[in-house]
């Protein structure tokens, strides 16, 4: 009965003066489902976190809850998700600066807009996760002071903020121009050297694996290089000194970054690792030369991202779209395309160039209906969810193509009902047509019915409004628990129904 109670907890149909009974027995998992409905009241959202003080914090992020409703010393975590909407009160924020619980205090730390007293608390917490975490959100100024923190771990997080000065993130990216950290996470656990265990069997230790301190705070050290790597505020000059380096971490990270110059990027497309190669290959930065390059590397996995380049040249694209598997997705350089590229891969001869362009959903008429006959299954394929395919289109790419085209032609939003009936009874029939036309919007109870037959399509049939109301009812007694509380859920249930389940409790 339970799983059935938090299903009607998120029915839409459901009267103001039913949820009101619901409030009234909800436990945590109901309250959660009740959270969520959009035509909660504040008085009602207010009862059900005095029901189940957890609730609060969701209540509160999704704007049920507000600053006049909140006791912090009652509900702290709520109070905290307001104050971190920027929606909180600054007496708050003082309170929770001294909270006991240090994660609260961490999340406090990284809320906008704390009072500057609170942050010259948060400064000196006497836990430095509190710091690190203060460090990785506040403002510029602040984030100036942090950088030569006497604590390894705050200066990574000031590495990671956006909002830290330039100069400081070039000093912490070399270690030029800072004293030398004291302190790190490792250090202050264990006596040096140590190397945390990749396999720790400690209970409650929470090193990060392979952690390491042999008094140099080294593993501390490279994520902060790291974080700074991948912070576009970081200067480019005080980074590119890092392509050779033994980590591939870093060269990874570097790889990625957008404003790198020229030779730096050249000397990275030799990298011998491909991970490396291939952020590489996506990366704006890249000439056209360098793309032509890229375009002939032996791994497939960078091939596969030079695809996703925003200006590969369109016959190095035709190129990789036949020796690397992209798959189903539309490609920046294709989106971008201009009418007359458009035309020029719907015309190709090369069935995976026509792929590419049909994978657009803004195709002009003409292109369309050149497409929808296309004699490759791979081109009707990507073609068949385009909204604005007639029926007559549709059912000839079933007629021409049949179970390979069967479950995008289901996801059309145009397919009308009479097609989705007959994507049901298909022979061969293929699973995942059930699953995309039980969630259909224009499904029948005659097509809903035959996806009742599949395991994994049942639950979301279950919750189709076009179900009639005695199988929906019927349903609720199902064996999986995941059908009753879809059902349940049913803005079709019948209200007497629904009355009675309530009036079991």
């Amino acid at each position: 009965m339970h799983h059935i109670l938090c299903g009607l907890a998120a029915n839409p149909a459901l009267s103001s003066e039913l949820v009101d009974r619901l409030i009234s027995i909800a436990d945590d998992d109901i309250a959660l489902h009740l959270a969520c409905r959009a035509d909660l009241s504040r008085a009602q959202a207010v009862a059900l976190a005095e029901r189940c003080d957890e609730n609060a914090v969701q209540l509160a992020w999704l704007g049920r809850l507000t600053a006049a409703d909140i006791d912090p010393s009652v509900w702290p975590d709520a109070a905290l998700a307001l104050l971190d909407q920027g929606a909180g009160r600054p007496e708050w924020a003082r309170l929770l600066a001294t909270d006991p619980v240090r994660e609260r205090r961490e999340k406090l730390a990284a809320c906008p807009g704390l009072p500057a007293d609170v942050v010259d608390t948060l400064m000196v917490d006497p836990d430095v996760r509190v710091t690190a975490e203060l460090a990785l959100w506040t403002t510029s100024d602040v984030a100036e002071k942090l950088a030569a923190h006497p604590h390894a771990e705050v200066r990574r997080a000031v590495a990671g903020n956006e909002a830290t000065p330039p100069a400081a993130l070039a000093a912490l990216a070399t270690g030029e121009g800072l004293p030398a950290a004291r302190h790190c996470l490792v250090c202050d656990r264990e006596e040096t050297p140590f190397v945390h265990d990749r396999q720790c069997p400690r209970p409650g230790c929470d090193l990060l694996p392979g952690a390491s301190c042999d008094g140099s705070h080294e593993s501390t050290v490279h994520d902060t290089q790291e974080a700074a790597l991948r912070n576009p505020a970081t200067p480019v000059e005080a980074v590119v000194g890092l392509v050779d380096h033994p980590s591939l971490v870093l060269r990874w990270a570097l790889a990625a970054r957008q404003d790198l110059p020229g030779e730096i990027c050249a000397r990275l497309a030799s990298d011998p690792a491909p991970g490396v190669r291939a952020d590489l290959a996506e990366n704006p930065a890249i000439d056209d030369a360098l793309i032509r390059t890229l375009a002939g590397d032996r791994d497939p996995d960078v091939r596969r991202s030079l695809a996703h380049h925003p200006r590969v040249p369109l016959d190095v694209l035709a190129h990789l779209a036949r020796s690397a598997r992209i798959g189903a997705t539309l490609l920046p350089r294709v989106a971008a395309c201009s009418p007359a590229e458009v035309e020029e891969l719907a015309t190709s001869p090369e069935p995976a160039a026509r792929m590419l362009v049909a994978q657009r959903r803004d195709l002009p008429p003409e292109t369309l209906d050149r497409l929808a006959d296309d004699p490759d299954a791979k081109v009707v394929k990507a073609l068949a969810p385009h909204p604005g395919l007639t029926e007559a289109q549709l059912r000839a790419m079933v007629d021409r193509h049949g179970a390979r085209v069967l479950v995008k032609v289901a996801t059309n939003p145009d397919a009308p009902a009479a097609l989705l009936e007959d994507l049901v009874r298909h022979e061969p029939g293929v699973r995942k047509v059930f699953r995309e036309v039980a969630r259909h919007r224009a499904a029948t109870a005659s097509a809903l019915l035959g996806c009742l037959a599949d395991e994994r399509a049942r639950p979301v049939a279950a919750g189709h409004p076009a179900l009639p109301p005695p199988v929906i009812a019927e349903l609720l007694a199902d064996e999986d628990r995941q059908v009753g509380e879809a059902a349940a859920a049913n803005p079709s249930l019948s209200p007497a129904v629904i009355s009675e389940l309530l009036g079991r409790r």
